[in-house]
């Protein structure tokens, strides 16, 4: 008994160590297949999280930069939409580049046509140049001769040293009696330069009668409204056409030896026209007075061709119609003639002109107003 006793603790301790070796290895098993539920389930996380994250960026990859090519749609129907869209843009896009290139035509065709009228401005220009070179050299080359029956008439301007300095004060437009009237009552030697005869005044001519002091004051083409005053000289007149209307004036007023243009700045700019006026006024025994109404006049050649002196205006007093404006015109004018010894001037029969005038003793003091035909005495010779 004692022996038995001795072994069952033994026995006991055995069994002990394979139900603990069991329970190990049990344990042991569990751990394992968790391990791998757990490594699975990671494995399939991320697959699907690669899944879910390649969606995206395919998604963004295809709203930065779309490629219809590679597009797969689910349905016929769709395909056939995409399609019609791609057709329809492309058709925009045409149109597009037509209008396009039609617009850039458009340009270009103006770009040449504006050269073109560039060129044939420039060349315009040269030519109009050219021309007037042409016609400079022409008259420096031309011989001063005159007809057998040109009277040349030189007319020598009246002025001494120990004399007050003379002024000439024109009074153009003139064309009634009651304007004479009021030039007289200045108490001024004043010339009236008178109109000839028109339709709204038909006897001009007779105010002349009686009178030693005046001029004719003859329309000339201007370009303006005032060349439709009856028998206005134009640059298209023929030389008899001014003759005839030169020989006109000598028969309506055989007194006179002055004509001054009223306007007729195209006409003095014309060397040819102005010319041919002046070869009849000289004719005539008439004596030319340039009014200036233009820088370009003509006149001063034509006068030198003839060996007769360039007389013409100085100052006009009454483009302003105020007489404070007048008086200071006045006043240039006087100053003129005290540094060359004489001056003309040109005004007209206003209100206001003849009360200026009348009002400037002490402006005109130091001049002494004379008709035109007291500065410029006649010599004839043939």
């Amino acid at each position: 008994m004692a022996k038995e006793r001795k072994r069952s603790p033994l026995k006991t301790t055995s069994k002990t160590k394979k139900t603990s070796t069991k329970r190990r290895r049990s344990g042991s098993r569990k751990k394992s297949t968790f391990k791998k539920d757990m490594m699975i389930f990671s494995t399939v996380i991320v697959m699907i999280a690669m899944v879910v994250l390649g969606y995206f960026i395919a998604k963004n990859e295809a709203a930065v930069q779309p490629n219809p090519n590679g597009l797969l749609l689910k349905s016929v129907s769709d395909n056939q939409s995409l399609f019609e869209s791609l057709k329809k843009v492309k058709e925009e896009r045409a149109l597009k580049e037509e209008k396009r290139e039609a617009e850039l035509a458009l340009k270009r065709k103006k770009q040449q046509e504006a050269a073109q009228r560039e060129a044939a401005q420039k060349k315009a220009a040269l030519q109009a140049l050219e021309k007037e070179k042409q016609q400079k050299d022409l008259e420096k080359k031309k011989v001063v001769t005159y007809p057998a029956e040109v009277v040349k008439v030189e007319e020598v301007i009246s002025v001494s040293e120990k004399e007050k300095p003379k002024l000439v004060i024109i009074i153009d437009d003139v064309s009634s009696r009651s304007q004479l009237a009021h030039i007289r009552a200045t108490g001024l030697k004043l010339t009236p330069s008178i109109f000839p005869p028109y339709g709204l005044s038909p006897s001009n001519h007779k105010l002349a009668e009686g009178s030693k002091h005046y001029m004719i004051h003859l329309p000339m083409e201007s370009g303006k409204v005032f060349d439709k005053q009856a028998k206005t000289l134009m640059i298209t007149d023929t030389p008899e056409r001014m003759e005839a209307r030169v020989k006109e004036l000598r028969r309506l007023f055989p007194e006179a030896r002055f004509v001054n243009n009223h306007t007729g700045s195209v006409f003095t700019s014309h060397y040819l026209a102005m010319e041919r006026l002046y070869h009849a006024l000289i004719k005539e025994e008439f004596v030319f007075v340039d009014s200036r109404t233009i820088s370009s006049t003509k006149v001063p050649q034509i006068a030198k061709k003839y060996a007769q002196p360039y007389i013409a205006r100085d100052v006009f007093i009454d483009n302003i119609h105020t007489v404070d404006a007048i008086h200071k015109q006045l006043k240039h004018a006087v100053n003129i003639a005290k540094k060359r010894g004489y001056a003309i001037a040109i005004g007209h029969p206003h209100k206001v002109t003849l009360q200026a005038l009348t009002s400037a003793k002490m402006i005109l003091k130091d001049v002494e107003v004379v008709y035109i035909d007291e500065l410029y005495r006649r010599k004839v010779s043939q």
